[in-house]
């Protein structure tokens, strides 16, 4: 048996006697008191849901997929010098999936964001498709009245409709632009379309080309976002090289450095009160994507949860 699967981590035994069933999943096999949800500051919610997908599916995976990598972390941070779990990190059991419009799936999300942040909790959110972004932006805005959205992204995602409606995921930051200013960051696709609705909004994102021309760019970056921030993360704003599992790879992408430095140098800076991590598709590339999204999200936490106080 592998103990680092299947043995416990850090907490008091559960005291379980019978060992034939495997336990709920949770993040980084944490056991109490580090996953109990009224001690924890951050609770993750998955969200298994891919319904407006367009070429490759199978984000509905993701989440338990990252989950399942996490169990293979190391607790202590090298970088940081921390055991970042020590802050406490709960996981909920799925959101289940509304499958009669991406608009009652976005609700469903919404909902549960807005329980836990009145709670004051820190939200991570594991997708999942990109659309359901937009239901925990709607609840942080309700409870941060100046909240901007810091999106890592190789697409726009600005389209007005696409393919019948507009939430789909090719459309979730033009409904997230309608609520609160946005800054995009790794953007290297987009359409006509969104390349006009960027002029006449009078928006200019991070394109890539950017980050490899310009070293001031992280400073740029804080410097266009609001006091208080959400950050939503699509796994193809990284390089195929090291991120395939995605529905859309898109090449030239950022770097592992190039996010955990935008992410650092925001949470220095600005006030981050949640993030997503959406579009991991794990049958199309190596486990190992999964495991590189599951450290994301742990060092994210550790370099985020702290600057949170309401």
């Amino acid at each position: 048996m592998n103990d680092r699967e299947h043995g416990p981590r850090p907490g008091p035994s559960t005291g379980r006697q019978d060992r034939a069933f495997m336990p709920h999943r949770v993040f980084a096999g944490l056991e109490p008191p580090y996953s109990d949800p009224e001690q924890a500051r951050t609770v993750i919610v998955p969200v298994p849901y891919d319904g407006t997908s367009e070429w490759q599916s199978g984000s509905r995976h993701g989440p338990q997929a990252i989950i399942d990598a996490s169990q293979y972390l190391e607790l202590y941070d090298l970088e940081s010098g921390h055991d970042i779990y020590k802050t406490g990190i709960y996981t909920l059991t799925d959101v289940e999936p509304a499958l009669g419009s991406p608009e009652d799936m976005i609700e469903r999300v919404y909902q549960v964001s807005k329980q836990w942040i009145e709670k004051e909790k820190f939200i991570v959110m594991l997708g999942g498709e990109h659309s359901l972004s937009l239901g925990p932006v709607r609840a942080f805005k309700e409870a941060f009245p100046e909240l901007s959205v810091l999106q890592l992204d190789a697409h726009a995602d600005l389209r007005d409709e696409y393919l019948g409606t507009r939430y789909g995921q090719a459309c979730v930051m033009r409904r997230i632009v309608e609520l609160c200013p946005i800054s995009q960051v790794g953007i290297r696709s987009l359409s006509r379309e969104e390349m006009q609705f960027l002029t006449q909004s009078n928006l200019r994102p991070f394109y890539m080309s950017d980050l490899s021309s310009d070293t001031s760019y992280t400073s740029r970056i804080v410097s266009s976002l609001t006091r208080d921030v959400y950050i939503t993360i699509d796994a193809d704003v990284m390089d195929p090289s090291i991120m395939s599992a995605v529905g859309l790879p898109e090449p030239d992408g950022i770097t592992w450095q190039q996010v955990l430095q935008i992410v650092q140098s925001v949470a220095r800076h600005r006030r981050v009160v949640g993030f997503d991590l959406v579009e991991l598709c794990p049958g199309a590339g190596p486990r190992s994507c999964a495991f590189l999204l599951a450290k994301l999200a742990y060092q994210l936490i550790g370099h985020t949860v702290s600057q949170v106080t309401r």
